[in-house]
């Protein structure tokens, strides 16, 4: 494996990468290359990349049915009883998944969006929706419209020590 600089991935990649998972849950790979633009990107290193959001999108869904299931047994009735806030244990959950060190500022968005998640479970889940194999695919078709922009200082490939320390 050659670990020349430029070459593959880091774990600092996977960090920024993380972080940008806040704003983008389905990045194509052409936004990848705009934003790793110090990796020299084959095969072999889109497909990770690829993977790593693959990974991140199923920890979050896998969390966001969790909660919804919590939620029901807890006895709430109705989505619009469901919310995220910084202080909700979902948070904190995804949080320490995608931002281990809390160093970095989530935006307010990723709250809107993983609320409007946990509701979309919740409402499938009541609606007992989750008998059918591929109930979560309708689901992921509402999230994946859901993604912002990321903000333009993740292009800079020294963008974690600006991130992370203002």
């Amino acid at each position: 494996m050659d670990s020349e600089m430029g070459e593959g991935l880091s774990p600092n990649h996977l960090k920024k990468a993380k972080l940008m998972f806040f704003y983008t849950r389905y990045p194509s790979s052409n936004m990848l290359k705009m934003f790793f633009s110090d990796v020299k990107f084959n095969r072999c290193i889109t497909s990770q990349l690829i993977k790593w959001f693959s990974n991140f999108r199923e920890f979050y869904y896998i969390q966001m049915e969790k909660f919804a299931r919590q939620a029901i047994n807890d006895g709430v009735t109705g989505a619009e009883e469901i919310a995220v806030s910084r202080d909700s244990e979902l948070f904190r959950a995804l949080n320490m998944h995608y931002n281990k060190a809390n160093d970095f500022e989530v935006p307010d968005r990723f709250l809107e969006v993983a609320q409007i998640t946990l509701r979309e479970f919740f409402n499938a889940i009541v609606a007992g929706k989750d008998v059918d194999p591929s109930w979560k695919k309708a689901i992921y078709k509402v999230i994946c419209k859901l993604d912002s922009e990321v903000p333009e200082i993740f292009k800079s490939p020294n963008c974690l020590q600006e991130l992370l320390h203002e």
